[in-house]
Protein backbone atom coordinates (compact mmCIF):
# COMPACT_ATOMS: atom_id res chain seq x y z
CA UNK A 1 0.00 0.00 0.00
CA UNK A 2 2.62 2.61 0.79
CA UNK A 3 4.22 1.41 -2.36
CA UNK A 4 1.08 2.32 -4.14
CA UNK A 5 0.50 5.73 -2.87
CA UNK A 6 4.38 6.85 -3.69
CA UNK A 7 3.82 5.90 -6.93
CA UNK A 8 0.16 7.92 -7.35
CA UNK A 9 1.86 10.60 -5.44
CA UNK A 10 4.94 10.60 -7.98
CA UNK A 11 2.78 10.77 -10.97
CA UNK A 12 0.54 13.36 -9.85
CA UNK A 13 3.78 15.23 -9.22
CA UNK A 14 5.22 14.57 -12.61
CA UNK A 15 2.42 16.01 -13.99
CA UNK A 16 2.30 19.42 -12.64
CA UNK A 17 6.83 19.33 -13.02
CA UNK A 18 5.73 19.12 -16.75
CA UNK A 19 3.07 21.91 -17.13
CA UNK A 20 4.46 24.19 -14.02
CA UNK A 21 6.70 26.65 -16.07
CA UNK A 22 4.68 26.37 -19.18
CA UNK A 23 1.32 27.03 -17.19
CA UNK A 24 3.04 29.55 -14.94
CA UNK A 25 4.03 31.58 -18.43
CA UNK A 26 0.36 31.29 -19.62
CA UNK A 27 -0.98 33.06 -16.19
CA UNK A 28 1.85 35.99 -16.81
CA UNK A 29 1.38 36.19 -20.48
CA UNK A 30 -2.93 35.97 -20.00
CA UNK A 31 -2.56 38.49 -17.45
CA UNK A 32 -0.86 41.22 -19.55
CA UNK A 33 -3.53 40.35 -22.55
CA UNK A 34 -6.05 41.48 -20.25
CA UNK A 35 -4.57 44.88 -20.26
CA UNK A 36 -3.54 45.07 -23.74
CA UNK A 37 -7.29 43.83 -25.29
CA UNK A 38 -10.56 44.56 -23.15
CA UNK A 39 -13.83 43.23 -23.76
CA UNK A 40 -14.88 46.57 -25.47
CA UNK A 41 -12.46 46.51 -27.85
CA UNK A 42 -13.10 43.44 -28.53
CA UNK A 43 -16.93 44.18 -29.24
CA UNK A 44 -15.87 46.68 -31.24
CA UNK A 45 -14.44 44.62 -33.50
CA UNK A 46 -17.00 41.75 -34.03
CA UNK A 47 -19.82 44.10 -36.01
CA UNK A 48 -20.81 43.44 -39.44
CA UNK A 49 -22.01 40.87 -41.49
CA UNK A 50 -20.41 38.55 -43.75
CA UNK A 51 -17.09 35.37 -43.30
CA UNK A 52 -15.01 38.96 -42.44
CA UNK A 53 -16.50 39.37 -38.85
CA UNK A 54 -17.08 35.58 -38.68
CA UNK A 55 -13.08 34.60 -39.07
CA UNK A 56 -11.57 37.86 -37.11
CA UNK A 57 -14.17 36.58 -33.89
CA UNK A 58 -12.76 33.21 -34.20
CA UNK A 59 -9.18 34.57 -34.18
CA UNK A 60 -9.88 36.95 -31.43
CA UNK A 61 -11.25 33.93 -29.11
CA UNK A 62 -8.25 31.89 -29.68
CA UNK A 63 -6.13 33.41 -26.93
CA UNK A 64 -8.37 36.25 -25.24
CA UNK A 65 -7.85 35.76 -21.65
CA UNK A 66 -11.23 35.92 -20.84
CA UNK A 67 -12.13 35.11 -17.38
CA UNK A 68 -14.76 32.10 -16.88
CA UNK A 69 -17.57 34.35 -15.92
CA UNK A 70 -16.75 36.77 -18.42
CA UNK A 71 -17.27 34.79 -21.83
CA UNK A 72 -20.84 34.44 -21.89
CA UNK A 73 -21.72 38.39 -21.05
CA UNK A 74 -19.06 39.62 -23.33
CA UNK A 75 -21.44 37.24 -26.25
CA UNK A 76 -24.06 38.52 -24.92
CA UNK A 77 -22.90 42.28 -24.97
CA UNK A 78 -21.40 42.05 -28.77
CA UNK A 79 -24.80 41.57 -29.97
CA UNK A 80 -26.34 44.58 -27.69
CA UNK A 81 -23.08 46.54 -29.93
CA UNK A 82 -24.26 45.18 -33.17
CA UNK A 83 -22.28 41.70 -33.51
CA UNK A 84 -23.46 39.75 -36.01
CA UNK A 85 -24.90 36.16 -34.53
CA UNK A 86 -22.58 34.13 -37.00
CA UNK A 87 -19.52 36.47 -35.22
CA UNK A 88 -20.94 35.78 -31.43
CA UNK A 89 -21.10 32.17 -32.43
CA UNK A 90 -17.54 31.82 -33.73
CA UNK A 91 -16.53 33.52 -30.35
CA UNK A 92 -18.61 31.58 -27.96
CA UNK A 93 -17.42 28.27 -30.18
CA UNK A 94 -13.69 29.27 -30.27
CA UNK A 95 -13.08 30.59 -27.08
CA UNK A 96 -13.80 28.22 -24.59
CA UNK A 97 -11.82 25.32 -26.45
CA UNK A 98 -7.89 27.16 -26.32
CA UNK A 99 -6.10 30.22 -25.01
CA UNK A 100 -2.65 30.83 -24.17
CA UNK A 101 -2.47 29.09 -20.52
CA UNK A 102 -3.97 25.78 -22.06
CA UNK A 103 -2.03 26.16 -25.38
CA UNK A 104 1.47 25.81 -22.76
CA UNK A 105 -0.06 22.96 -20.89
CA UNK A 106 -0.57 20.89 -23.92
CA UNK A 107 2.46 21.37 -25.67
CA UNK A 108 3.99 20.11 -22.04
CA UNK A 109 1.93 16.88 -21.44
CA UNK A 110 0.88 16.16 -25.02
CA UNK A 111 3.47 17.08 -27.22
CA UNK A 112 4.45 20.18 -29.69
CA UNK A 113 1.59 18.40 -32.62
CA UNK A 114 -1.41 18.42 -30.46
CA UNK A 115 -0.51 21.84 -28.91
CA UNK A 116 -0.33 22.87 -32.48
CA UNK A 117 -3.35 21.34 -33.77
CA UNK A 118 -5.23 22.31 -31.09
CA UNK A 119 -5.53 25.97 -31.64
CA UNK A 120 -6.57 25.33 -35.06
CA UNK A 121 -9.08 22.88 -34.11
CA UNK A 122 -10.90 25.96 -32.30
CA UNK A 123 -10.74 27.96 -35.65
CA UNK A 124 -11.92 24.88 -38.05
CA UNK A 125 -15.36 24.74 -35.16
CA UNK A 126 -15.36 29.46 -34.90
CA UNK A 127 -14.91 29.29 -38.86
CA UNK A 128 -17.93 26.27 -39.44
CA UNK A 129 -20.11 27.73 -37.23
CA UNK A 130 -20.28 31.38 -38.12
CA UNK A 131 -20.87 30.04 -42.02
CA UNK A 132 -23.48 27.87 -40.87
CA UNK A 133 -25.21 30.30 -39.12
CA UNK A 134 -25.03 32.59 -41.83
CA UNK A 135 -26.59 30.04 -43.81
CA UNK A 136 -29.49 28.61 -41.56
CA UNK A 137 -29.12 29.97 -38.10
CA UNK A 138 -31.38 33.03 -38.60
CA UNK A 139 -33.71 34.00 -35.89
CA UNK A 140 -37.40 32.92 -35.96
CA UNK A 141 -38.18 34.64 -33.01
CA UNK A 142 -37.20 37.97 -30.99
CA UNK A 143 -34.51 37.10 -28.46
CA UNK A 144 -35.21 36.69 -24.98
CA UNK A 145 -33.48 38.71 -21.43
CA UNK A 146 -29.80 38.68 -21.77
CA UNK A 147 -27.30 37.38 -19.12
CA UNK A 148 -26.00 40.18 -17.07
CA UNK A 149 -22.69 41.02 -17.33
CA UNK A 150 -19.76 40.09 -15.85
CA UNK A 151 -19.17 41.65 -12.17
CA UNK A 152 -15.43 40.44 -12.26
CA UNK A 153 -12.24 42.49 -11.84
CA UNK A 154 -11.11 41.56 -15.00
CA UNK A 155 -14.03 42.70 -17.11
CA UNK A 156 -14.96 45.79 -15.07
CA UNK A 157 -14.25 49.25 -16.54
CA UNK A 158 -12.94 50.64 -13.36
CA UNK A 159 -8.92 50.98 -13.53
CA UNK A 160 -7.96 52.65 -10.45
CA UNK A 161 -4.85 50.35 -9.80
CA UNK A 162 -1.73 50.11 -12.29
CA UNK A 163 -1.70 48.54 -15.22
CA UNK A 164 0.60 45.98 -14.20
CA UNK A 165 -1.04 45.07 -10.62
CA UNK A 166 -4.34 44.74 -12.44
CA UNK A 167 -2.63 42.33 -15.44
CA UNK A 168 -0.72 40.60 -12.05
CA UNK A 169 -4.21 40.12 -10.12
CA UNK A 170 -5.67 38.79 -13.27
CA UNK A 171 -3.14 36.37 -14.30
CA UNK A 172 -1.82 34.58 -10.81
CA UNK A 173 -5.30 35.61 -8.96
CA UNK A 174 -8.13 35.69 -11.36
CA UNK A 175 -7.43 33.03 -13.74
CA UNK A 176 -5.86 30.20 -11.30
CA UNK A 177 -8.87 30.90 -8.75
CA UNK A 178 -11.21 29.48 -11.59
CA UNK A 179 -8.63 26.73 -12.64
CA UNK A 180 -7.29 25.24 -9.26
CA UNK A 181 -9.75 22.76 -7.83
CA UNK A 182 -10.44 21.67 -12.17
CA UNK A 183 -6.61 21.35 -12.50
CA UNK A 184 -5.99 19.67 -9.40
CA UNK A 185 -8.89 17.39 -9.72
CA UNK A 186 -7.50 16.55 -13.25
CA UNK A 187 -4.16 15.84 -12.15
CA UNK A 188 -5.41 13.17 -9.59
CA UNK A 189 -7.11 11.56 -12.28
CA UNK A 190 -4.33 10.98 -14.37
CA UNK A 191 -2.25 10.03 -11.95
CA UNK A 192 -4.74 7.58 -10.25
CA UNK A 193 -5.76 6.38 -14.46
CA UNK A 194 -1.33 5.93 -14.52
CA UNK A 195 -1.08 3.60 -11.47
CA UNK A 196 -4.51 1.50 -11.49
CA UNK A 197 -4.19 0.94 -15.78
CA UNK A 198 -1.09 -0.24 -17.66
CA UNK A 199 -0.26 1.31 -20.87
CA UNK A 200 -2.85 1.01 -23.35
CA UNK A 201 -5.09 -1.25 -21.52
CA UNK A 202 -8.58 -0.18 -22.53
CA UNK A 203 -6.69 0.30 -26.20
CA UNK A 204 -9.49 -2.22 -28.38
CA UNK A 205 -12.21 -0.09 -26.62
CA UNK A 206 -10.47 3.26 -26.67
CA UNK A 207 -9.21 2.84 -30.26
CA UNK A 208 -8.93 5.56 -33.43
CA UNK A 209 -11.90 4.34 -34.73
CA UNK A 210 -14.86 6.71 -34.89
CA UNK A 211 -16.92 4.58 -32.29
CA UNK A 212 -14.15 5.69 -29.62
CA UNK A 213 -14.66 9.23 -30.72
CA UNK A 214 -18.16 9.15 -30.13
CA UNK A 215 -17.73 7.42 -26.68
CA UNK A 216 -15.86 10.05 -25.68
CA UNK A 217 -17.70 12.54 -27.45
CA UNK A 218 -20.60 10.76 -24.96
CA UNK A 219 -18.43 11.28 -21.89
CA UNK A 220 -17.85 14.97 -22.42
CA UNK A 221 -21.71 16.12 -22.63
CA UNK A 222 -22.66 16.13 -19.38
CA UNK A 223 -19.04 17.54 -18.28
CA UNK A 224 -17.81 21.44 -18.49
CA UNK A 225 -14.25 20.71 -18.38
CA UNK A 226 -12.25 24.02 -19.35
CA UNK A 227 -9.36 24.01 -21.72
CA UNK A 228 -6.73 24.04 -19.15
CA UNK A 229 -7.87 21.33 -16.53
CA UNK A 230 -9.19 18.96 -19.13
CA UNK A 231 -5.31 18.54 -20.64
CA UNK A 232 -4.24 16.12 -17.81
CA UNK A 233 -7.19 14.24 -18.28
CA UNK A 234 -6.93 13.65 -22.14
CA UNK A 235 -3.07 12.83 -21.23
CA UNK A 236 -4.85 10.20 -19.03
CA UNK A 237 -7.27 8.55 -21.83
CA UNK A 238 -4.20 8.42 -23.86
CA UNK A 239 -2.44 6.20 -21.40
CA UNK A 240 -5.69 4.01 -21.65
CA UNK A 241 -5.43 3.26 -25.37
CA UNK A 242 -7.24 6.44 -26.26
CA UNK A 243 -6.37 8.05 -30.03
CA UNK A 244 -5.04 11.41 -29.79
CA UNK A 245 -7.93 12.26 -32.09
CA UNK A 246 -10.72 10.29 -30.00
CA UNK A 247 -8.66 12.84 -26.83
CA UNK A 248 -9.30 16.08 -28.99
CA UNK A 249 -12.65 15.24 -29.81
CA UNK A 250 -13.19 14.88 -26.05
CA UNK A 251 -11.87 18.21 -25.24
CA UNK A 252 -14.08 19.82 -28.05
CA UNK A 253 -17.64 18.54 -26.57
CA UNK A 254 -16.04 18.74 -22.95
CA UNK A 255 -15.49 23.20 -23.17
CA UNK A 256 -18.15 23.85 -25.57
CA UNK A 257 -21.51 21.80 -24.19
CA UNK A 258 -21.66 23.05 -20.87
CA UNK A 259 -25.14 24.84 -20.14
CA UNK A 260 -24.14 27.68 -19.34
CA UNK A 261 -23.37 27.81 -22.92
CA UNK A 262 -26.31 26.25 -24.34
CA UNK A 263 -28.55 28.45 -22.73
CA UNK A 264 -27.11 31.79 -23.52
CA UNK A 265 -26.98 30.33 -27.63
CA UNK A 266 -30.76 29.69 -26.91
CA UNK A 267 -31.81 33.01 -25.46
CA UNK A 268 -29.03 35.48 -26.80
CA UNK A 269 -28.78 33.71 -30.20
CA UNK A 270 -32.01 31.94 -30.72
CA UNK A 271 -32.93 28.44 -31.42
CA UNK A 272 -32.18 27.88 -34.85
CA UNK A 273 -28.63 29.22 -33.89
CA UNK A 274 -28.42 26.82 -30.67
CA UNK A 275 -29.12 24.00 -32.92
CA UNK A 276 -26.57 24.83 -35.17
CA UNK A 277 -24.00 25.70 -32.45
CA UNK A 278 -24.53 21.71 -31.44
CA UNK A 279 -24.14 20.37 -34.99
CA UNK A 280 -20.86 22.31 -35.34
CA UNK A 281 -19.50 20.72 -31.63
CA UNK A 282 -20.40 17.35 -32.85
CA UNK A 283 -18.96 18.02 -36.46
CA UNK A 284 -15.92 19.56 -35.70
CA UNK A 285 -15.15 16.96 -33.16
CA UNK A 286 -15.23 14.30 -35.32
CA UNK A 287 -13.92 16.12 -38.46
CA UNK A 288 -10.76 17.17 -36.15
CA UNK A 289 -10.35 14.05 -34.79
CA UNK A 290 -10.21 12.81 -37.96
CA UNK A 291 -7.56 14.50 -39.11
CA UNK A 292 -5.32 14.41 -36.20
CA UNK A 293 -5.59 10.45 -36.11
CA UNK A 294 -4.50 10.94 -39.59
CA UNK A 295 -1.89 13.36 -38.75
CA UNK A 296 -0.52 10.83 -36.17
CA UNK A 297 -0.33 7.57 -38.56
CA UNK A 298 1.72 9.91 -40.75
CA UNK A 299 4.08 10.87 -38.39
CA UNK A 300 3.99 7.01 -36.85
CA UNK A 301 4.91 5.89 -40.41
CA UNK A 302 6.36 7.94 -42.18
CA UNK A 303 8.57 9.90 -39.24
CA UNK A 304 8.95 7.22 -36.85
CA UNK A 305 11.80 9.54 -34.85
CA UNK A 306 9.28 12.04 -33.96
CA UNK A 307 6.64 12.21 -31.27
CA UNK A 308 2.93 12.84 -32.44
CA UNK A 309 1.97 13.30 -28.53
CA UNK A 310 3.71 12.42 -25.22
CA UNK A 311 1.95 12.49 -22.52
CA UNK A 312 3.79 12.31 -19.14
CA UNK A 313 1.69 9.54 -17.94
CA UNK A 314 2.33 7.38 -20.09
CA UNK A 315 5.51 6.03 -19.54
CA UNK A 316 3.55 3.64 -17.06
CA UNK A 317 6.54 3.70 -14.39
CA UNK A 318 7.85 6.91 -11.89
CA UNK A 319 9.62 9.23 -14.52
CA UNK A 320 13.64 10.31 -13.77
CA UNK A 321 13.58 12.68 -11.12
CA UNK A 322 13.56 16.10 -12.03
CA UNK A 323 15.94 18.86 -11.42
CA UNK A 324 15.83 21.71 -8.90
CA UNK A 325 14.37 24.41 -10.96
CA UNK A 326 11.74 22.20 -12.69
CA UNK A 327 10.59 21.10 -8.72
CA UNK A 328 11.01 24.76 -7.86
CA UNK A 329 8.33 25.95 -10.38
CA UNK A 330 6.45 23.15 -9.65
CA UNK A 331 6.07 24.35 -5.76
CA UNK A 332 5.54 27.98 -7.16
CA UNK A 333 2.40 26.59 -9.18
CA UNK A 334 0.68 24.80 -6.48
CA UNK A 335 1.43 27.93 -4.29
CA UNK A 336 -0.19 29.91 -6.67
CA UNK A 337 -2.91 27.64 -7.49
CA UNK A 338 -3.65 27.29 -3.43
CA UNK A 339 -3.52 31.15 -3.01
CA UNK A 340 -5.78 31.94 -4.89
CA UNK A 341 -8.18 29.87 -3.14
CA UNK A 342 -7.66 31.53 0.21
CA UNK A 343 -10.15 34.62 1.24
CA UNK A 344 -7.44 37.06 0.85
CA UNK A 345 -6.97 35.56 -3.13
CA UNK A 346 -10.98 35.65 -3.24
CA UNK A 347 -11.30 39.05 -2.20
CA UNK A 348 -8.19 39.90 -4.55
CA UNK A 349 -10.07 38.66 -7.35
CA UNK A 350 -13.30 40.66 -7.11
CA UNK A 351 -14.39 43.78 -8.49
Amino acid sequence: MPDLFFNFAWQCWTVIVEMAPYLLFGFALAGMMSIWISPEWTERHLGGEGIGSVVKATLLGIPLPLCSCSVIPVVASMRRHGASRAAATSFLLSTPQTGIDSIAVTFALLGPIFAIFRPIAAIVSGVLGGALVLIFGRASSAEADVPPACANSCCSGHHRAPAWLRAAKHGFVTMPRDLAWPLLAGVVIAGAIAVVFPPDSLKNYLGSGLLSMLVLMAAGIPLYVCATASVPIAAGLIHLGASPGAALAFLIVGASTNPAAVTTVWKVLGRSTMIVYLATVGLSAILCGLVLNAIQNWITHGLPQVAAYAPVTCAGHPAEPAGFWSNLWAVILVAVLLGSKLPAGRSKGKA
